[in-house]
C-alpha cells in the first residue's frame, strides 16, 4: 500500500510537467497515427475519446488526493498556529504581571523616596538645632 501511495505521489507531481505534456502529446499524435494502419477513423476516435475519459477519471482521483494531502497538512500547519496563539497569549500575560509587579515597585520605590526626603529634612532640622 505504501508503495502505490509513493507512486501515486510521484505520479501527480509528474503530471503538469514539461516532460508529461512532451509524453500526452506523443501519445496524442501515436493515436491518430493508427490511421496509418488502417484504422477508420470512427476507430481511432473511439479510442481517443475512451483514453481521454478513462485520463480525466484517473487525473479527478489524483486531484483529489493532492487535495486530502494538501488538507492533512494545513490541519498540521493550523494545529502550529493555534500553539503558537497560546504562546502569544501565555507571553503577553507574564509580560502584564510583569508590567504590574514594575508599577509596584515604582510605588514602593517613591514611598521610600518620600520618606527618604522627610528624614533628610528632619536631620536638617536636628542639625540647625545642634548648630544653634
Amino acid at each position: 500500500m505504501k508503495n502505490l501511495e509513493k507512486n501515486s505521489e510521484k505520479l501527480t507531481n509528474w503530471i503538469g510537467t514539461p516532460s508529461s505534456i512532451i509524453v500526452h502529446t506523443i501519445l496524442f499524435i501515436g493515436i491518430f497515427s493508427l490511421k496509418l494502419f488502417g484504422f477508420t477513423i470512427d476507430n481511432i476516435l473511439l479510442v481517443l475519446t475512451t483514453a481521454v475519459s478513462l485520463e480525466a477519471i484517473y487525473l479527478a482521483i489524483f486531484i483529489q488526493m493532492s487535495v486530502n494531502r494538501t488538507t492533512k497538512s494545513l490541519t498540521g500547519v493550523e494545529k502550529d498556529i493555534d500553539n503558537i496563539q497560546i504562546g502569544v497569549r501565555e507571553i503577553t500575560e507574564d509580560q502584564d504581571e510583569e508590567e504590574e509587579d514594575e508599577d509596584e515597585m515604582i510605588k514602593e520605590i517613591k514611598g521610600i523616596e518620600k520618606r527618604l526626603i522627610k528624614l533628610h529634612e528632619a536631620i536638617v532640622e536636628i542639625n540647625k538645632h545642634n548648630a544653634k
